[in-house]
């Protein structure tokens, strides 16, 4: 079972569209968080806070050398939503699974009793 609260995080963080775009930004590769502001019409502590909520959350990690912070995407962060997200697919194809086995089960009679016509 996906801990609650590590999966409320996690949607937390990318339920911003900064946030999702930051994390577009780091897809493509580690960056210094004055880069990652640039295309953001914000502060610098704007985003900064930003990227706190999405180390809380797991999905980025950032690492200062010197005057320079750099961040960069955390692989295993985004496979808590990955986990809640299959989990849940499963959960509606064994659903609809049965329904078409239901269905399938329904005779043409009782199609013809019910009012009801095959098209």
């Amino acid at each position: 079972m996906i801990n609650s609260a590590s999966v409320d995080r996690v949607f937390h963080a990318l339920g911003d569209a900064t946030r999702r775009a930051i994390v577009e930004q780091l897809s493509r590769g580690p960056t210094s968080v004055t880069k990652l502001a640039q295309p953001h019409d914000m502060s610098l502590a704007a985003v900064v806070q930003h990227l706190q909520v999405l180390e809380q959350s797991g999905i980025v990690r950032s690492e200062k050398t010197g005057r320079v912070r750099t961040c960069r995407i955390e692989p295993g962060g985004l496979s808590v939503a990955e986990r809640w997200i299959a989990e849940r697919r499963s959960l509606w194809e064994r659903r609809l699974d049965r329904l078409g086995e239901i269905l399938a089960e329904e005779s043409p009679s009782t199609i013809k009793k019910s009012g009801r016509s095959k098209s």
